[in-house]
């Protein structure tokens, strides 16, 4: 069992049809990238639901764990959504936490703004968990092929700037799900225009809360000290997540659910991540 057999487990949606057009240990690649670029580190996540008037529950979750983890390990973590997610993430973090929010603007003063910040930030490295991407026709659109551009500001130029990125998805619209642009329509054709950004390294999930910490899982073999929230960490942040008004992005109903798995089967994927460190002899840490 690898951390990307977990990962990639209660397939859905097909995802894992992809899984031969990426090298085998994706999680630890992803990982050891990220790990040799600690410094300044923007995290980007945020995927409104229209029908549900919020954004989803997949993404913050992943990105808080990891942009923890992060911090820990001496990076200066900034995170950056646009209007429709900042209040949730505001109401994640809490006041210490540096958050970007990103303009609604057309491509070119996207462009230009997401220069500006990369030049005044100086990142070393950049994460895009769950994050919806622009298609090759420019716009964003949900897994029905509904264009969604109105909700949704124009962060893969931060992308698209940067030579440094990893790129966490699960259906085939997101942020970093350009690397396997050719291959997604053919393999999922309910995704009809996948997401045209790339990023150096991409990490496909079942959900990809599951990727965020299959990558921390990978940091923490690597590193040799489990570094993965405890499942009673997880179980609450996704929690507050729904109290602060979150959705499960298949349903668009605001149930204590991500992607159509229940709090409890999240558990259990997570508590299948200690067990995996535990193989290697890293126990959870408390």
């Amino acid at each position: 069992m690898s951390i990307e057999n977990i990962v990639l487990s209660r397939d859905h949606r097909g995802i894992s049809a992809l899984r031969p057009y990426l090298a085998p240990d994706f999680c630890e690649r992803a990982a050891t990238f990220i790990l040799d670029r600690l410094g300044t580190v923007l995290i980007s996540t945020g995927f409104y639901i229209p029908a549900g008037s919020a954004p989803e529950t997949d993404g913050p979750p992943g990105a808080i764990a990891l942009g923890l983890v992060l911090a820990g390990l001496g990076s200066r973590v900034i995170y950056v959504t646009d209007a429709y997610t900042s209040p949730l993430m505001r109401g994640l973090l809490g006041p210490g936490e540096q958050i970007v929010e990103f303009p609604f603007a057309d491509h070119q003063e996207s462009w230009q703004h997401a220069a500006d910040v990369v030049r005044s930030v100086a990142p070393t490295v950049m994460i895009a968990v769950e994050r919806c991407g622009l298609t090759d026709e420019g716009v964003y659109r949900n897994m029905r092929g509904t264009d969604v551009s109105g909700y949704h500001a124009k962060i893969d130029y931060l992308f698209r700037t940067h030579e440094a990125s990893v790129g966490i998805g699960d259906g085939g619209n997101e942020i970093g799900m350009g690397n396997l642009a050719a291959a997604i329509p053919m393999v999922m054709p309910m995704v009809g225009r996948p997401c045209a950004t790339t990023t150096t390294r991409l990490v496909i999930s079942s959900v990809s809360n599951w990727g965020a910490w299959g990558i921390i899982a990978a940091m923490s073999r690597l590193r040799g000290r489990n570094l993965l929230p405890s499942v009673r960490e997880a179980h609450d942040l996704t929690a507050r997540t729904v109290a602060l008004g979150a959705v499960d992005g298949t349903t668009g109903r605001r149930t204590e659910s991500v992607d159509g798995f229940s709090l409890e089967e999240n558990d259990r994927v997570l508590a299948e991540m200690h067990t995996w460190l535990g193989r290697y002899g890293i126990v959870e840490q408390g």
